[in-house]
């Protein structure tokens, strides 16, 4: 009975030589575990210890004017994308992301992309948010905005789109809030902006 206490006390002090030995004494033979820095610029997190080395392209996005009456381009630097499809799903995320002040953003608030399709033909077919039609203000010159500065960013920024039809929900609407029609892909038209 008391080799049984023994084993046991020395079975019980070698399993807390372990747990010390893999808790505490082996962490620090290799040194504090490296934290990376991150610093946000543009709404976009880069690490500090590690240099972006991805490339990047200079795309004009639209936003609304200080008066409200027109879209201004702003030139933004965004990562490049590998093929079309990809490069167009960044510029229509950079375009539904926040303005920078003092403009305004066409898209309202809360909209996201949820699918981005190209033809071969150089149409694009843009799948946003509900938010985009449910959280419009209305009136023709904010619809035109919010169409125009998607559209203008596609066509604009990516060589092989000429048109763009944009979806709400994965579905053909006939407008956003009444007065554009959706019905089909829209071209460039640069008349409302500065």
């Amino acid at each position: 009975m008391r080799n049984t206490h023994v084993a046991y006390a020395a079975l019980t002090v070698a399993a807390l030589a372990g747990a010390w030995l893999l808790c505490v004494s082996l962490p620090s033979w290799y040194g504090p575990e490296p934290t990376a820095l991150t610093t946000f610029e543009d709404e976009v997190a880069v690490t500090v210890d590690q240099p972006d080395t991805s490339p990047s392209v200079t795309a004009t996005l639209f936003y609304v004017s200080e008066d409200g009456m027109r879209l201004v381009g702003v030139e933004r630097e965004i990562p490049a994308g590998k093929t079309t499809t990809e490069q167009a799903r960044r510029i229509a995320e950079w375009q539904l992301s926040s303005a920078p002040s003092p403009l305004a953003s066409a898209v309202p608030d809360g909209t996201t992309l949820r699918a981005i399709f190209v033809t071969p033909q150089g149409d694009a077919f843009v799948d946003l948010s509900r938010e985009v039609s449910m959280g419009h203000p209305g009136g023709s010159l904010e619809e035109l905005f919010t169409v125009y500065a998607i559209v203008n960013a596609l066509t604009m920024n990516v060589p092989d789109i000429t048109a763009v039809q944009i979806l709400v929900e994965g579905r053909e609407v006939d407008t956003l809030a009444g007065h554009v029609d959706l019905r089909h892909p829209l071209g460039r038209n640069l008349e409302w902006v500065q």
